[in-house]
């Protein structure tokens, strides 16, 4: 399993993006239990945890996008988004697109985390 993320940028406060993650590998059928999620890392080295998906299609975001941000898939395409609206100043970071997936029977399994490369979002007051 490959992640590519895309679609970071320079924005200017109250604007928005819309960040990407293209999925290679067999994550998106019909049997996979996973967990889709955006996580970022702050200028001061901080990672945070920004929005997340079940397989089920689940959602949920910390208090300080909730309303703002919006995560969404396509598994046609293997597709993962991340739509940043009235962005801020301190939404600035690197962000990264993760997958973890349940792997194995349903006796005997472990979770694993697939991780792409980062997108840099620079918003700008």
């Amino acid at each position: 399993v490959q992640l590519q993320a895309s679609g970071g940028g320079l924005v200017q406060s109250g604007g928005s993006l819309r960040l990407s993650c293209a999925v290679s590998g067999s994550i998106f059928t019909v049997d996979s239990v996973y967990v889709l999620r955006w996580f970022r890392q702050t200028p001061s080295n901080q990672r945070e945890f920004v929005a997340g998906m079940t397989s089920r299609g689940m959602t949920n975001y910390p208090d300080s996008v909730k309303g703002r941000f919006t995560i969404s898939r396509d598994n046609a395409k293997k597709m993962v988004y991340l739509q940043m609206n009235t962005l801020k100043p301190e939404d600035t970071a690197i962000y990264y697109c993760n997958v973890k997936q349940k792997q194995g029977s349903d006796t005997d399994y472990e979770w694993i985390d697939y991780w792409g490369q980062g997108t840099l979002v620079t918003v700008s007051s």
